[in-house]
């Protein structure tokens, strides 16, 4: 299983944790063997009636005693073998997080939420069981079945043979169960998966079912999902539902063979009545390792498949990482330009017949200026912004920060000096504060303050109960759009960068907040390179150079005065939205 690499690093560092516990957990299993070795004794002296209540006494005691050793190295095994299964669930969890978090953008452009919220949960969660109880019932399965079948070889070995024949049945069709069930329980994690993904997307979209009545519609598609994830998990315990029985039948033919063969050699007097119930007891034993070579069966099938679909994201390679001798830079000017970029969200755009969402942009960008970006929707203003702080990697030319291409900068380094507030203002389910610092607890309240206030919405924070301390919701329900795009404003203002990139952080404030906010960053652009998509032209008009994009091609550049001039979309947008906002007032 090529898949092991994921847990194995965990195994080997808690490998003396696991020495401890199988060693406690053959104890155990061995202390369990003299069990029926003291009931022996004791049959045998009272058959023969050569006990008296003192003896008796001190067989029980034995087997208190015994229990109480059993109890104590159970409690040391699970301790060691099933806490080192919840390491390695947390390890494997917080690899997989670190790993999911490393992707490109366009990964999450493919893979569904739902599927990777079921492999971080349900999937790390049957790794788990594999780690652990499968762990104990494989070894349980050997030492406990061999010794077993050792102490009962002691008191009959023609008897031993007989309650054997049923053993390689077994193991025959463990193989042959297994190899479906391995197959079968990657469809029924895919199922999870589809489920999953049906669920989260109805909750979190349940204000937009409700206000259109769809709620019978978004029932019907969950139940839809349902159906087909039971169909599968009804195909599986068809399987399981087989094995687990033919297990059992075995186990209790191999009772039935006692109980004829070892009675009649009881009655012969061929072994003792002590020996024929220390062997039922004994058998009685080998009952859990023979359902424990199925539940392990079943456990490792299990995690095989968990196993292998964690192992196909982490296998997945990040379409934009760092190149090998990426430069490190300290400090950035500011200064952009753009080489004949194109970029395509479809590798196959040309063959396709489709225009890519950008070709031929020449833009350069000097240090401390502002550039201005408009453009009817789909133009590519948001794509553009994206590929600065290479959310995506252009397909074509290049794009040069500082005179260095942005693919040769290390990408930490490179974000690390970008505030980029993109088009959705996205908040977390936590505090006002939590959501500007992001987190960040060296953030004082002065600073706090001076970025809320640039952000035209301290007075709003202050108007709360509980201020900064406010808690905003699920993606800031109780918010206004409002409100919610000034403090991812004010987020990208706390960021002490060199280039700012805000999309249309006005779109949804009053004309009069909007206007206040572009004044505070036009003030910053004396420290700033600064690059703002709008659809409110008088959010850019100020701009040193303004683009206009048409279908990923820049159609017009140039000042506001000099497009003004050129009396095309930038100015017959201009003047009408002049027009809308003259009726507004």
């Amino acid at each position: 299983m090529q898949s092991i690499y994921l847990i194995k690093p965990y195994l080997v560092e808690k490998r003396l944790i696991i020495f401890l516990g199988l060693v406690c957990l053959i104890t155990v299993d061995f202390l369990q063997l003299f069990i029926p070795r003291i009931i022996k004794w004791a049959v045998d002296d009272l058959t023969a009636y050569r006990i008296d209540t003192i003896t008796l006494l001190i067989y029980a005691l034995y087997i208190v005693g015994i229990a109480v050793l059993i109890g104590i190295f159970r409690y040391l095994w699970r301790r060691c073998l099933i806490g080192t299964s919840r390491r390695v669930e947390e390890g494997l969890r917080n690899k997989l997080f670190a790993h999911i978090q490393t992707l490109s953008a366009s990964y999450f452009d493919k893979v569904k939420t739902g599927d990777l919220m079921a492999h971080a949960t349900n999937d790390i969660q049957h790794v788990r069981m594999a780690t652990g109880m499968g762990m104990v019932a494989l070894t349980d399965a050997i030492v406990l079945g061999t010794a077993a079948i050792g102490f009962m070889a002691y008191i009959n070995v023609k008897l031993t043979v007989f309650v054997l024949i049923p053993m390689p049945m077994i193991v025959l069709g463990a193989r042959f169960f297994s190899k479906k069930m391995h197959h079968l329980y990657g469809e029924v994690q895919g199922a999870f998966s589809d489920l999953t993904e049906v669920v989260r997307e109805r909750f979190a979209g349940i204000r937009i079912i409700k206000a259109y009545n769809r709620e019978q519609e978004a029932a019907s598609r969950l139940e839809e999902i349902s159906k087909d994830y039971i169909g599968k998990n009804l195909s599986l315990a068809k399987i399981t539902g087989s094995f687990f029985p033919m297990m059992v039948i075995f186990s209790n033919l191999s009772l039935a063979i006692v109980l004829f063969l070892g009675g009649r050699q009881t009655i012969t007097f061929t072994i003792t009545p002590g020996d024929f119930v220390a062997f039922i007891s004994y058998l009685g034993l080998l009952t859990w390792p023979m359902m424990a070579i199925g539940w392990v069966t079943n456990l490792i099938q299990r995690g095989k498949a968990s196993l292998d679909r964690i192992d196909k994201i982490i296998q997945t390679k990040p379409e934009i990482d760092d190149r090998q001798g990426g430069v490190h830079i300290k400090l950035i000017r500011g200064s952009v330009v753009f080489n004949n970029v194109a970029f395509s969200y479809a590798p196959d755009v040309h063959e396709s017949g489709r225009f890519p969402a950008l070709d031929g942009i020449d833009i350069k960008l000097d240090q401390g200026k502002i550039l201005g970006i408009v453009g009817p929707p789909g133009s590519g203003k948001s794509t553009l912004l994206s590929l600065i702080p290479r959310v995506y990697d252009i397909s074509h030319g290049s794009i040069l920060l500082d005179g260095i291409d942005l693919r040769e900068i290390q990408i930490r380094d490179l974000r690390s000096r970008i505030s980029f507030m993109p088009q959705e203002p996205f908040l977390f389910a936590g505090t006002i504060r939590e959501n500007i610092t992001f987190g960040d607890k060296e953030i004082k309240e002065p600073k706090l303050i001076r970025t809320a206030e640039k952000a035209w919405i301290y007075d709003t924070i202050k108007s709360f109960p509980d201020g900064f301390e406010t808690m905003v919701g699920e993606k800031g329900i109780v918010l206004s759009g409002g409100q919610k795009q000034r403090i991812a404003l004010a987020r990208a203002l706390l960021q002490d960068a060199s280039i700012m990139i805000l999309d249309d952080p006005i779109s949804q404030v009053d004309v009069e907040t909007g206007d206040a906010i572009i004044n505070t960053i036009r003030s910053m652009a004396e420290y700033k390179t600064i690059i703002i998509v709008s659809h409110r032209i008088s959010a850019v008009r100020f701009a040193d150079q303004i683009i206009a994009l048409e279908k990923g091609r820049i159609v017009e550049s140039g000042t506001h005065a000099e497009l003004m001039e050129h009396d095309k979309y930038y100015a017959r947008t201009f003047r009408l939205q002049e027009i809308e906002e003259e009726y507004a007032h």
